[in-house]
């Protein structure tokens, strides 16, 4: 559980800190990722919500052997299977996404910021075998 965690913390982090920049001669924010916003705004949702549901499952698996229902055992490994195959999709969306996005971007206008947006690409990926 802690590899999906730490992947899609790094991923959240990258696009919060280095993901949005201006320009020198306009005040207005844009995504690194050819001044797409919802490629941003992507990478920033699946990340949260990986990382919130990666705590949520920790707790249910630090909770799962007081469990005596064997009802609720199957529901609660059902989800946990539903949830992480749903989610391996949407980071291969993400990844596909973002590296789409990012071979579209003018590299002369994200020259400081491209480490970041490299980084979030790369643990997008690390993420589809994560989960």
């Amino acid at each position: 559980r802690s590899a999906p965690q730490i992947f899609a913390l790094i991923v959240f982090a990258c696009l919060v800190g280095d993901g949005y920049i201006n320009s020198p001669h306009d005040s207005n924010l844009f995504c690194v990722f050819n001044h797409n916003e919802d490629a941003c705004r992507y990478g920033i949702g699946i990340g949260v919500l990986a990382f919130l549901a990666c705590i949520f499952f920790f707790m249910v698996d630090a909770y799962f052997p007081q469990i005596s229902n064997t009802t609720d055992r199957k529901y609660l490994v059902l989800a946990d299977l539903g949830f992480s195959g749903l989610w391996t999709f949407l980071w291969f969306i993400g990844f596909c996404f973002l590296t789409n996005q990012w071979s579209w971007a003018r590299t002369d206008e994200v020259y400081i910021q491209a480490d970041s947006a490299r980084a979030a690409i790369t643990f997008s990926f690390f993420s589809i075998f994560s989960w």
